[in-house]
């Protein structure tokens, strides 16, 4: 199975009075570089989203985001601050033991009082083993969506392979009519030299004449790299860092046979191959 390095995926729970959500995002990256986005109260939750994270990723720049929401048609608890209490009543006491006539703090009074009466907060406990839960959920979401994206990106890859054989089907009849061309141009400057008795300019022209000639060696090794390239896609698993070496290599192979060109047709095929590999080299960056 084949990965691209983009994808998104949300997962989210219900906690009674809060839900948890959490949302995981990844774009192309060189290595695996995680970010995440969370209250400090579920800074906790960190160290175990981390690791999934790291045990089932290889590549991609990663953001996480873990967040709760009080659910608006939960029941409200209230609790009391029972430490602030306890102070109010020995404050109370102190007062009414030098002014005994002070009427006592109603109920009233007290529940007013800042800080008295609050709603309680969510189990923040139960909120971080519920996010190791959701982490899973979130990646097994998130690596069907890099499956499906990378399965569409290796079957354009294959077609370009296609397109390059295509054309090295093309170029390989081209070549004898091409030598021979230039090599009836050769034989008439090779003429004029010799008339002049100029061997040096006959062997310059042989040495260079040969070393234009002899491109059957780039094509067998655009050939190997296409196999190879074919190979990597139909085994899946990681391969970005693979085929992207391989456009390089097939790029080489294009920048040769375009300086050894003897003839426009073939010019025109390298410029081609090297357009067809630009293409595939983009969709490589996107591979995990």
């Amino acid at each position: 199975m084949i990965l691209s390095m983009t994808g998104y995926a949300v997962q989210s729970s219900d906690a009674g009075r809060a839900r948890l959500n959490l949302e995981l995002k990844t774009v192309n990256s060189r290595f695996l570089d995680l970010g995440f986005r969370m209250a400090e109260e579920l800074r906790q939750a960190e160290p175990q989203l981390r690791e999934a994270i790291v045990g089932r990723l290889t590549r991609g720049k990663v953001e996480c985001r873990l967040y709760w929401q009080a659910n608006p048609g939960a029941a409200v608890d209230l609790a009391m601050n029972g430490e602030l209490l306890q102070r109010l009543e020995q404050a109370q006491a102190q007062l009414r033991g030098r002014f005994p006539d002070a009427p006592a703090l109603s109920v009233g009074e007290l529940l007013r009082w800042p800080g008295v009466l609050g709603e309680s907060g969510p189990d923040f406990d139960s909120l971080l083993a519920m996010a190791g839960k959701l982490i899973q959920s979130a990646l097994d979401e998130l690596i069907a969506t890099r499956a499906r994206e990378g399965a569409k990106l290796a079957e354009m890859i294959r077609e370009r392979v296609g397109k390059m054989r295509e054309l090295v089907a093309q170029a390989e009849p081209i070549l004898p009519a091409a030598v021979a061309e230039y090599q009836e141009k050769l034989t008439n400057r090779l003429k004029e030299a010799v008339a002049t008795l100029d061997e040096d300019r006959v062997r310059t022209e042989v040495s260079l004449f040969a070393q234009r000639a002899d491109v059957m060696e780039e094509f067998s090794r655009l050939r190997t790299h296409l196999d190879e390239v074919e190979r990597v896609l139909k085994a899946g698993g990681p391969a970005g860092k693979r085929l992207d070496f391989l456009m390089q290599e097939l790029n080489r192979e294009a920048n040769t046979l375009a300086s050894k060109s003897i003839s426009n047709a073939l010019s025109s095929i390298a410029i081609e191959m090297k357009l067809i590999i630009e293409q595939m080299r983009e969709q490589v960056q996107n591979l995990e």
